[in-house]
């Protein structure tokens, strides 16, 4: 489980294909405090640690995933939103996040609000449902509350959160730009509702 209050933004060092894609990290954690086998969310996805040393963690990312997160975020050069699992007993500052990613946003619109900025997103409309103003996200790791919800004609879905000078420092969202694709994990309540709901419709 994680909070989705990154602790660290690293950055792709390599990019290795075999039976996975084996993905080298370079960090500012202390690497002889991370256990191999210990998970580390990657720009929102819980990966396993496979090997490590100094400044740096490698991970094995699955076909799967890859077919299932932001397009080119497995690339080298790549900034990502490390956050390490939390420990039984530490402050929950953001909300419960699992590191399973439900879908891909796409940025629609940025705009500067005093020294913030208000971001757009449009998701597919299977995750429409499941996003409710005031309500929380997980948008490339980062724990964010939604401000506002749209539902459109073409059965697609916008919504928008607000960026804080300090959430745009400590993360790669800071960066962000028109039409750049990311990764959402709605609120883990909302999941248990959804198989609900869908469980429901087969009765």
């Amino acid at each position: 489980m994680f909070t989705g209050i990154i602790s660290d933004v690293g950055s792709i060092e390599s990019v290795e294909t075999r039976g996975d894609t084996r993905v080298v990290i370079r960090t500012a954690y202390d690497t002889a405090t991370v256990d191999l086998g210990t998970s580390i969310a990657c720009s929102g996805v819980c990966l396993t640690v496979v090997d490590k040393g100094p400044g740096w963690f490698a991970v094995d990312v699955s076909g799967e995933t890859i077919s299932r997160t932001a397009q080119g975020q497995w690339t080298q050069g790549r900034k990502l939103n490390l956050e390490r699992a939390m420990k039984l007993g530490e402050e929950l500052g953001g909300h419960i996040v699992t590191g399973h990613v439900d879908g891909i946003a796409e940025v629609q619109g940025i705009c500067p609000e005093g020294d913030s900025k208000r971001i757009g997103f449009r998701v597919p409309s299977d995750l429409g449902p499941f996003i409710a103003p005031k309500g929380s996200i997980t948008v490339d790791g980062v724990s964010l509350t939604v401000n506002e919800v749209k539902d459109h004609a073409d059965g697609s879905t916008r919504f928008s959160v607000n960026l804080i000078p300090h959430t745009q420092a400590v993360t790669t969202l800071g960066g962000i730009e028109q039409g750049q694709a990311v990764n959402i994990e709605i609120d883990v309540l909302a999941r248990y509702l959804q198989r609900m709901e869908a469980y429901r419709g087969t009765r």
